[in-house]
């Protein structure tokens, strides 16, 4: 046998350390300690009665959040993209007809997602900070007869909260499930899965539920599990196959629980919890919150003379506030000087929405005046410090 030829990596004989910073951008958000401490309990094994109980508190909260009675609820090993994936990956199978309503980065990261799965996928496009109306969905829906139609509620690329009345009607009407991103969104404004008739949701752990990134919750109306069960071919991937997952949440209505990966019981403990204290506050009370903090938020961004993205105030999503980059300004300079001379976190924009906007997010418990007061004030310093230009 050798010996070891590559030696022992000296960063690796320094301490972990990690700063503690104000996370004000589109996600993710700060995790308060209750929830950092919920996830250092011991680690017991996936497959243990006790962690089939966490999961199947999880599965209540879920249902809570997503005000839904659907069975097959569960969260997803992994972020928000995970979700995406295994709802898309799950319903469509190759050669069938997929819309995507784009209006920002999620309508086209799901169009790839269906691209890649070989299904054959129409958009309809708006410019970013857009919605689309009921007719000019139907219209779509009857022109190419879709499987399946993805729409994001909240689109953090742009800070748009889409209007969803009407449109799981309209997709039913035309034999077509309705898949709602709800990353950005869920907890933070009002969402009733089932009285909007809703086929797919899902969000993240990380933004208005304040836990570490690396569980999505998604659940399925029975229209999509029949879609999913009457499959002629596979899902094209194993690990996020609902017919496995279903069986290791406790969905599928079998009495033994097979093993298919190794759940990330940390993280578990973690979402659990962040559930409990979105159910301690109350849904409602949660979605006023963010309204009013969102509000003031605005109203102290125009007191000083800046514009915001979403025109509109009925299609501001109250999560995550897009502003028009400042005029003149470098929009990397802002952010680079607002993280280093006050140690918080605002973005800019995403995808088609890159140049045109900065973003901050504030939810969860994020979502306060202090913390509004916090981003306005640091905004005014970078604007009295960073350079401008006088074209």
């Amino acid at each position: 046998m050798s010996s070891v030829t590559i030696p022992p990596p000296k960063c690796l004989l320094k301490s972990l350390e990690v700063p503690y910073r104000h996370m004000f951008g589109p996600g993710p958000s700060n995790v308060p300690s209750r929830i950092l401490e919920a996830g250092a309990n011991p680690v017991i094994g996936h497959m243990h009665p006790e962690i089939f109980k966490i999961m199947s508190d999880i599965k209540s909260g879920i249902q809570y959040m997503f005000q839904t009675q659907n069975n097959m609820t569960l969260a997803v090993s992994g972020t928000g993209h995970s979700a995406m994936e295994c709802a898309i990956f799950n319903a469509v199978e190759p050669g069938e007809s997929v819309l995507t309503a784009v209006n920002g980065i999620w309508g086209e990261r799901a169009a790839e997602m269906a691209e890649r799965i070989g299904a054959r996928v129409n958009t309809i496009v708006t410019p970013p900070g857009g919605s689309f109306t009921n007719a000019e969905i139907e219209q779509a829906l009857s022109k190419h007869r879709p499987v399946l139609f993805f729409l994001a509620h909240g689109e953090s690329s742009t800070g748009v909260l889409h209007p969803l009345e009407g449109i799981g009607q309209l997709c039913h009407k035309y034999d077509c499930l309705f898949l709602v991103d709800a990353v950005a969104s869920l907890g933070g404004t009002p969402l009733y899965m089932d009285q909007l008739e809703i086929d797919i949701l899902y969000t993240g752990s990380q933004k208005v539920l304040n836990a570490p990134p690396g569980t999505a919750p998604i659940s399925f109306s029975e229209r999509a599990c029949q879609k999913i069960l009457n499959r002629r071919t596979k899902p094209v991937s194993f690990f996020l196959d609902m017919s496995w997952l279903a069986n290791y949440w406790g969905c599928d209505g079998k009495l033994s629980r097979v093993y298919h990966h190794t759940g990330p019981v940390t993280a578990f403990y973690s979402l659990r919890e962040s559930l409990a204290v979105l159910v301690e506050e109350g849904l409602q009370n949660s979605w006023e919150r963010h309204q009013e903090v969102a509000e003031y938020f605005h109203a102290g961004l125009e007191s000083m003379g800046l514009k915001l993205f979403v025109k509109s105030k009925k299609a501001r999503l109250p999560t995550v506030t897009t502003i028009v980059a400042p005029h003149g300004y470098d929009w990397k300079e802002i952010t680079a000087y607002i993280m280093k001379t006050h140690n918080l976190e605002i973005s800019g924009g995403l995808g088609p929405s890159v140049g045109l906007v900065l973003r901050v997010g504030l939810m969860g418990c994020n979502s306060s005046k202090a913390n509004v007061d916090m981003v306005l004030a640091a905004l005014k310093d970078a604007l009295k410090h960073c350079h401008k230009s006088k074209v």
